[in-house]
């Protein structure tokens, strides 16, 4: 009797240790949790804009000015990234940048100017000789369609002359305001603000607007600048987004106006490695004119190499 009476306890005690193990592993999965839990708010805080601060317009104004004094310190020879010799290759090299780099329309422009130097040759031009020379630039039947187009253009409504007007200029084939601003900022010397993609990020980060539509972005940093400074004010911007305040790694340990940015700290802050991703000039490479301005060679820069040269 006693004997059958002790094996159940056995049973007992077995079941009983079969029923601790789970409670371990229970245990093991909530202190797993917690690193799971953890993990998550840091992808989305960091892919939070930063937080809006109680900055007065006054404040603002001047903060932008300086930002701006600060970058023509560090760019003193800001340039258009763009080739060229009169207004119309201005206008033509604009268009032919979309979706591509200035490099790259600058080692493809002077095969086309050596072939159709005016509006009148390109008008007339053959359009499947023209893709030919323009297929290194990306979507090149479309760009075809559209110099040949503001060429013939010229010729008709404007005696083969460049308009010097914004209302005139957005009338062209492939010509918006962007292009347009370039073309009489850098052509005719009419200020103008250039809303490019960096022109849109950096102007973002560092709280000079939320606003997201280029003709508001336009708007409102205008107000913040006097007129006389807004093509150079837009070359500064560019440039250091090109160089410095990348889209993906801002270099922030190489920026010269992080006291002024209230984005520091959303690329790589250690100066060495911040050093390692600047570019052009900035970099010790290239930069993207096949011929740069003097005060740009003057300063370290690099020309360009052609089409074809590695």
């Amino acid at each position: 009797m006693s004997a059958a009476k002790k094996a159940p306890a056995k049973t007992t005690a077995a079941v009983k240790k079969a029923t601790v193990a789970p409670r371990k592993a229970t245990a093991a999965v909530k202190k797993a949790a917690p690193a799971v839990k953890k993990a998550a708010p840091a992808k989305t805080v960091a892919k939070k804009p930063p937080a809006k601060s109680n900055e007065s317009q006054t404040a603002l104004v001047r903060r932008a000015r300086r930002i701006n004094r600060e970058l023509a310190e560090v760019y003193p020879y800001a340039h258009p990234e763009l080739d060229f010799e009169n207004p119309f290759q201005l206008v033509v090299a604009t268009v032919l940048s979309a979706q591509t780099t200035d490099l790259r329309v600058n080692q493809t422009t002077p095969a086309l100017f050596a072939k159709y130097p005016t509006p009148e040759d390109l008008a007339a031009a053959n359009p499947e000789e023209v893709e030919e020379i323009l297929r290194p630039t990306g979507f090149f039947r479309a760009k075809t369609k559209s110099v040949i187009g503001l060429s013939k253009a010229l010729v008709e409504q404007f005696g083969g002359e460049v308009p010097g007007r914004l209302e005139d200029l957005v009338k062209l084939p492939g010509v918006g305001r962007k292009t347009a601003f370039v073309v009489l900022g850098n052509a005719f010397g009419r200020p103008g603000i250039t809303v490019d993609t960096h022109f849109q990020r950096l102007v973002r980060r560092w709280q000079w607007t939320d606003e997201t539509d280029p003709d508001k972005i336009e708007a409102a940093i205008g107000a913040l600048f006097p007129k006389s400074e807004w093509t150079d004010l837009s070359h500064h911007v560019i440039w250091h987004g090109r160089r410095i305040c990348h889209a993906r790694k801002p270099a922030c340990g190489a920026c010269p106006i992080t006291p002024l940015c209230p984005a520091y700290g959303e690329g790589e802050t250690d100066p060495e490695k911040a050093r390692k991703l600047l570019k052009y000039e900035k970099g010790g490479f290239p930069g993207q004119r096949l011929n740069p301005p003097q005060a740009y060679l003057d300063a370290g820069g690099k020309p360009a190499p052609p089409l074809g040269a590695g």
